[in-house]
């Protein structure tokens, strides 16, 4: 009897590690999916709801005769910067600073940008290789230099910042809207819109934005993290949001002028742009496998 059920209790061997392996693997997936989400909308609660429903002091306007002080303080959770000012009231205040440029340049890139290069593909023709060759002039140039540029004529505040930051984020974004905007127009539904005798406008608002959307959105996820580190390197320079309004990238300036008596200042705003920039990126390839049916 012994013998004759040992076969069938091996063969069930591997259809139990099967299934463990399945459920790791949607584990894995949903981790991977939701983490991401998870922190970026904490993220977003913490700077734009925390600092007005919680007793956080002001970012700025701190005493010097609290400067300095380490994390753990009494009214001063991650202690304070060489100001006095306190350090979580600033980075929650600064995230807010660079998740507005970043959101807006992304905005406008997809509006100005996506508009630009849906119109492009469409058309096609000659009013195509104008726009594609007046796009290649901004793309030529390297894209920080360009932005330091704009950024050092307009001089440093967050809505020259956005505007700075926009000049390279509209062509990139033109040029993914056109190829995709190429590929829906060999679409059967696209060219029975055509037949039909449906305006141009409305084949570009109806058939044309809806499907070439995912694929705008998994670009904007990805320009989220490249343009909140662009806007912290202009930041750094000087160049971008003027203190002592906070930012990422104007705190980690600061936190550099003594970084040797007092390396949180830096490490905080630095651990805030990583997490929230690989946030993003990851967001990106959730919404690229999505697209891909993976």
């Amino acid at each position: 009897m012994a013998v004759t059920e040992a076969p069938a209790v091996l063969a069930a061997l591997p259809e139990a590690h099967d299934d463990s392996d399945l459920r790791w693997g949607r584990l894995r997936q949903r981790l991977v999916v939701g983490l991401p989400v998870a922190f970026v909308s904490l993220l977003l609660l913490a700077c734009f709801v925390a600092p007005y429903v919680f007793p956080v002091p002001p970012p700025v306007g701190g005493s010097i005769l609290e400067s300095a002080l380490p994390p753990g303080s009494p009214g001063h959770l991650l202690g304070t910067d060489i100001n006095g000012n306190d350090v979580l009231a600033r980075l929650l205040h600064g995230g807010q600073s660079s998740l507005i440029v970043a959101i807006s340049v992304n905005l406008i890139g997809l509006a100005v940008g996506g508009g630009i290069g849906a119109l492009s593909g469409y058309v096609g023709g000659r009013v195509d290789n104008l726009i594609m060759r007046v796009l290649d002039v901004f793309i030529a140039f390297p894209s920080l230099v360009l932005t330091i540029f704009i950024a050092q004529a307009l001089g440093p505040s967050i809505p020259n910042t956005i505007l700075a930051l926009s000049a390279f984020s509209i062509p990139a974004v033109a040029r993914v809207a056109r190829s995709a905007t190429l590929r829906v127009m060999t679409m059967p539904y696209l060219q029975a819109a055509e037949l039909s005798g449906s305006p141009a406008w409305r084949i570009l608002l109806r058939h044309v934005a809806p499907n070439i959307t995912p694929q705008m959105l998994n670009f904007a996820m990805l320009g989220m993290g490249i343009v909140i580190v662009t806007e912290g390197a202009l930041s750094f320079l000087g160049l971008g949001i003027p203190p002592p309004a906070p930012s990422w990238g104007n705190m980690i300036f600061e936190g550099q002028q003594s970084m040797s008596a007092t390396p949180l200042l830096v490490l905080w705003p630095s651990l805030a742009l990583l997490a929230t920039v690989l946030s993003f990126n990851l967001l990106g390839e959730n919404i690229r496998d999505e697209m891909s049916g993976r």
